[in-house]
């Protein structure tokens, strides 16, 4: 895990509340410094339209759904530019729906990308090193083991992709999954053995230069795709695991930050929702507002969820999607503020 040289996280990660219009308008972020976003995320939070991903490689108005398995649209209505510190949008429900509430999760990558053949694949690759994301497109081959470069310059912890073309559902792969093969999607299984998605038949892991593809349509049949990768950087942001104790005092997750956001998904058992909680909708604790990126819901409210603490966070409920005695949960989550910065690292090698 890299050291984090970040002092503000809000350079290279944002969350924004706005209300839709129905017309047209530009988000500007709230924060005095400016941060042009490379990926977003937008959900009308009082409305059971889809959740929109859209990036930079792709063109702000290609928009694919976390809550769908449709390919890849194009709606010259919703996110329309990314900007110099936010984005705009047209009149779309899914974007900019008229009284009603959103909210936006934006990541800085490193512009519109570049070639990167590291990997057997050629990539279109779009990361930034500094805060260990990337956004990688590339055009399967439907050969097992075929590898593609991802550009972090370290292991990635977490991997989401999605063939863009056809009706495949989304892939996900996390260091604390049971092994190189197995994946989730945006949905309510618990995680499986695939070998057709990523790792291939030898269940090679990931490694600092490329990922590694099965032979499978999912993400390596002879279309594009998409997958956004993921490292964690101490002090910023955290990829990790934690395991439920069914008690409303909740299992303490240590991150090493006070987060700004947590997404998480139960994995060895199905029926169970991927949450996010935010100090945007929820200044205070105890966050009780969850939104999901599987399913067409709109955004939900229980008593006593989730504390975002100093240095970590932990789950107030004994809902078996959340905190079940035993249950295993997988989790991403970014700091609102961190514990280790330029300013704390000593001259001298860890």
């Amino acid at each position: 895990m890299a050291y984090s040289t970040i002092d503000r996280p809000s350079n290279n990660f944002r969350i924004k509340l706005y209300t839709g219009n129905g017309s047209t308008q530009s988000i500007t972020f709230d924060e005095s410094t400016a941060m042009q976003p490379d990926c977003t995320w937008i959900k009308v939070r009082n409305d059971t339209n889809v959740l929109l991903v859209h990036d930079v490689i792709r063109g702000a108005t290609k928009e694919i759904y976390t809550d769908l398995s449709n390919a890849e649209a194009t709606d010259v209505n919703g996110l329309t530019a990314f900007n110099s510190n936010g984005f705009s949008v047209g009149s779309a429900n899914g974007v900019n729906r008229n009284g009603y509430n959103c909210i936006n999760w934006s990541w800085k990558a490193n512009g519109t990308g570049v070639s990167n053949t590291a990997g057997s694949i050629t990539s279109t690759v779009s990361a930034n090193t500094t805060s260990g994301f990337s956004i990688v497109k590339y055009t399967g081959n439907a050969t097992n083991g075929a590898t593609v470069g991802h550009g972090l310059g370290a292991v990635p912890d977490m991997l989401i992709g999605k063939d863009l073309s056809d009706g495949s559902g989304w892939g996900i792969w996390h260091k604390n999954l049971s092994g190189a093969t197995y994946r989730l999607s945006f949905d309510t299984d618990a995680q499986s053995n695939d070998s057709a998605l990523f790792g291939g038949s030898g269940a090679v892991l990931p490694t600092s230069t490329v990922f590694t593809l099965g032979s499978g349509g999912g993400l390596n049949g002879a279309n594009a795709n998409i997958v956004y990768c993921f490292t964690s950087i101490k002090g910023y942001s955290k990829f990790g695991s934690y395991t439920g104790n069914g008690s409303a005092d909740g299992t303490f997750v240590y991150t090493g930050f006070k987060p700004s956001f947590v997404l998480f998904k139960r994995t060895d058992s199905a029926g169970y929702d991927w949450c996010i909680y935010d100090n945007k909708r929820d200044p205070y604790n105890v966050a009780q507002k969850e939104l999901y990126t599987n399913g067409l819901y709109a955004e939900g409210t229980a008593t006593n969820n989730m504390d975002f603490l100093s240095n970590g966070f932990k789950p107030r409920r004994t809902s078996a999607g959340v905190n079940a005695s035993g249950g295993t949960y997988i989790y991403m989550a970014f700091a609102e503020n961190p514990f280790v910065s330029s300013k704390s690292i000593p001259t001298t090698a860890r």
